[in-house]
């Protein structure tokens, strides 16, 4: 059997948990079909110049194979999955993971692959965002006032940020980087995740847990569709092994970046009970029109 091959790209460090990932999905792959399909990968597109946002393009042409895409941009041309963009929608990461895996992820993934020529393989993890900021510690929403906040161009996040008193700055991540380093903004939310992986050196660092993050995980449909049964076979299998990995990885690193940030003398504040309903109070109109928006059948299906 002659080599064939694909091609799988993401936006974010070698060393990172997403790039570790994608590692793992092409040892899978060459594994199990004994080197006849060939994995390259491009662990981070930025580092070409090209913004993240291109990979979803690069995947509907067929440039690239595969990707892993934040569902915060999906949303921009997927209606349907700014449900994922509804504050504090989720508890725990095993209720994230148990709705992404049943009858709502595969409804998200119904409706990206109406409108992109994709299949979605599944959805891995990008954890918690937390609020962070160079200028003072955040406890309430008070302490949010006058706060410049760069965001994601996602409007549910600036909605939310707003009624904490923040002014969002929406940009994509390549120029939301720079404007963070160059301090042109007072503060961005994120996983620690990135946080880290972004350079982001805040002194102040509030676990907020206001939004949970995914990333779906996007094939070319054609392309996949071209490949043998077998070795297609084993691309669906390396995927859900990866996402596996993935989500453990992520968690467990999550921890980790809190103990170093901590060890590091940044301020982490864990909001209790009573701080956190302050946060999730003032959300509420918010939270309110983005179920609106999205619609309580495809909610419910979230249970």
């Amino acid at each position: 059997m002659s080599n064939s091959a694909i091609r799988v790209a993401g936006y974010a460090p070698a060393d990172s948990v997403h790039s570790r990932a994608l590692d793992v999905f092409a040892e899978f792959v060459r594994e199990k079909t004994s080197g006849t399909l060939e994995v390259e990968i491009l662990h981070n597109v930025m580092d070409s110049r090209r913004p993240m946002s291109a990979l979803l393009d690069m995947v509907n042409s067929g440039e690239v194979t595969m990707c892993y895409f934040s569902t915060s941009y999906l949303g921009m041309s997927v209606p349907d999955v700014d449900a994922l963009e509804i504050p504090f929608l989720f508890d725990t990461l095993d209720a994230a993971h148990a709705a992404l895996d049943g009858a709502f992820g595969a409804a998200l993934s119904d409706a990206i692959e109406t409108v992109h020529p994709v299949s979605v393989l599944g959805y891995w993890d990008n954890g918690f965002r937390h609020v962070t900021n160079r200028v003072r510690p955040v406890r309430a929403p008070a302490d949010c006032a006058g706060l410049s906040v760069r965001l994601q161009p996602n409007r549910v996040h600036a909605a939310l940020m707003e009624a904490w008193g923040m002014a969002p700055v929406l940009a994509e991540l390549s120029d939301g980087i720079r404007m963070i380093a160059d301090g042109e903004v007072d503060a961005q939310e994120n996983p620690l995740a990135n946080t880290h992986a972004y350079g982001v050196s805040h002194q102040h660092v509030t676990l907020s847990a206001h939004l949970y993050g995914a990333r779906a995980l996007l094939a070319n449909r054609h392309a996949l569709a071209t490949l043998p049964a077998a070795a297609a076979d084993v691309v669906q299998r390396a995927a859900r092994h990866a996402i596996e990995y993935q989500r453990n990885a992520a968690c467990g690193y999550e921890a980790q970046l809190r103990r170093e940030f901590e060890a590091a003398g940044r301020q982490v504040v864990q909001l209790d009970d009573d701080e956190r309903a302050v946060f999730v109070a003032a959300a509420a109109p918010v939270v309110e029109r983005a179920r609106s928006t999205v619609g309580e059948p495809l909610l419910r299906l979230i249970d």
